[in-house]
């Protein structure tokens, strides 16, 4: 009899979980779609203000005065940058991070026609990394939060921060340095792409630095005796750097641009400079190989007889992954699923698709959640600070047509139509029901600082790898 009482007791419990998840889901999805409108259009406001790093003031702007609305208290120009600032919702119990970025990548402007088409607007930049709708979808569940901790009456903190210049900028390191991450218990973010994925990944660390040699101007042909080319300069220190490929580790990746390289042939440059991204996974290795990139630098100046300075622009630790969390979000991002295309957005995946190398094989992947699978990838995002400093994770959803790669034309025009706010709403409801989960079982937030502590291990201390320079605020000028 106590058997077939506990049975029936079971039976009870799994009806009512059952019921209360539905409940759940119900009144996330109503609240997902009462802002639908509002952060779909703040998105495309975003899209089309496409401002460069640490310039963002319009588009920071719009972000905070729309959560102040919602009755978040707003700090801005925080850790020394005009367009960085936090909004928060409660006074007490856990605090659970949001981040959301928004700017854009210069030379990218573009309109969403399906080919190459470069739209006229005043910044020449465009949103090749999907940050309109990061900042749009990470706010949208912002407010969805903050409904719900309401509705509820549960004890908790929801603060959102808004983190410019990500692209080179290193913006959330200087966050970080501020001590404004000290007080928070998890951080959640996400990133648009092709797919659905919320895998325990890594990436690169990374420091870059911009050279700056400097020469004699002179006739070029008149008087080449009595001139010392900058430029010269540039193409010896690169011309080392590539030969040092050879005997570097495997996974590092090095590459540059020459911002400045004179103005005429027939002019000896006085003045030359080269940007350098240095990046491997792991920090101390991005020292070493960013130290012999300026040894490249020096012997360069010396052999030309021109001088050499450099500055640092950023650098970024790599994601330090937490198991805890990333179970958690691919659970929830399973639990919404993939996206759907109707047939105008197929018909444009399917225009899209002609422009990328993988034509059309890929398109529908967007209707699948990849498989849950540690991986490493080799690009660089200042999350990765945080990380090691607060329990952090991710994931990402296909906000572009599948086959497009970040940081092209390609990825600012379907970022900036209904395919891209489908991967936006995605997100919203994966960070949305992932932090309600977290405010609701507290022993997952313990069990993540456990395995934080764990990871980083008892001697870590962290120093920023960009040292203690003030946010390069015009580094894209």
């Amino acid at each position: 009899m106590g058997r077939q009482r506990n049975k029936v007791q079971w039976k009870v419990f799994s009806i009512v979980f059952l019921f209360s998840i539905n409940v759940l889901g119900d009144s996330l999805n109503s609240s997902i779609k009462k802002h639908k409108d509002h952060y779909e259009s703040i998105a495309m406001d975003l899209w089309d203000l496409a401002e460069l790093g640490y310039q963002e003031y319009k588009s920071s702007k719009l972000l905070s005065e729309s959560l102040k609305s919602e009755g978040f208290n707003i700090t801005n120009g925080i850790a020394g940058i005009p367009t960085a600032f936090v909004a928060e919702f409660g006074t007490s119990g856990p605090v659970i991070g949001i981040l959301g970025e928004f700017d854009a990548l210069p030379g990218l402007s573009q309109t969403t026609s399906p080919y190459r088409e470069k739209s006229n607007n005043s910044s020449g930049a465009g949103q090749a990394c999907g940050h309109h709708l990061f900042g749009a979808g990470s706010a949208w569940a912002a407010v969805v939060i903050k409904e719900w901790l309401e509705k509820n009456g549960v004890d908790g903190r929801i603060r959102f921060y808004g983190t410019p210049a990500e692209e080179g900028g290193s913006g959330k390191v200087y966050m970080v340095r501020e001590g404004l991450f000290e007080d928070v218990d998890i951080v959640l973010h996400w990133h648009p792409d092709d797919v659905n994925s919320a895998n325990p990944s890594s990436n690169n660390s990374n420091k870059s630095a911009k050279f700056t040699f400097k020469g004699i101007s002179t006739h070029a042909a008149g008087a080449p005796d009595l001139g010392r080319s900058a430029l010269d300069g540039v193409e010896s220190m690169n011309m080392m750097v590539n030969m040092m490929r050879e005997h570097v580790p495997q996974e590092s990746r090095i590459h540059y641009v020459i911002t400045k390289g004179g103005l005429a042939p027939n002019v000896v440059p006085e003045e030359a400079e080269v940007y350098y991204y240095v990046r491997h996974p792991q920090m101390h290795v991005v020292d070493e190989l960013f130290n012999r990139v300026v040894k490249a630098a020096n012997g360069a100046a010396l052999g030309t007889e021109t001088k050499v300075s450099y500055e640092v622009m950023h650098g970024n630790y790599s994601l330090l992954p937490n198991m805890t969390l990333q179970n958690l979000v691919y659970e929830n991002l399973l639990s919404h699923g993939g996206i759907q295309y109707n047939d105008d957005e197929l018909d444009y995946a399917k225009s899209i698709s002609k422009t990328l190398v993988s034509k059309d094989s890929l398109i529908g992947q967007q209707e699948v959640i990849q498989p849950f699978m540690p991986s490493q990838s080799y690009g660089s995002t200042d999350v990765g600070d945080i990380s090691w400093n607060v329990p952090t994770a991710g994931f990402r959803t296909s906000s572009w047509v599948p086959g497009t790669a970040a940081h092209s034309w390609q990825a600012v025009a379907s970022g900036g139509t209904s395919i891209g706010l489908k991967g936006a709403e995605l997100a919203a409801k994966t960070l949305s029901s992932t932090a309600i989960e977290l405010f609701s079982k507290p022993s997952i937030i313990k069990k993540a600082k456990e395995e934080y502590l764990t990871s980083i291990g008892k001697d870590f201390v962290y120093e920023p790898l960009l040292g203690d320079r003030k946010p390069p605020l015009n580094y894209r000028r």
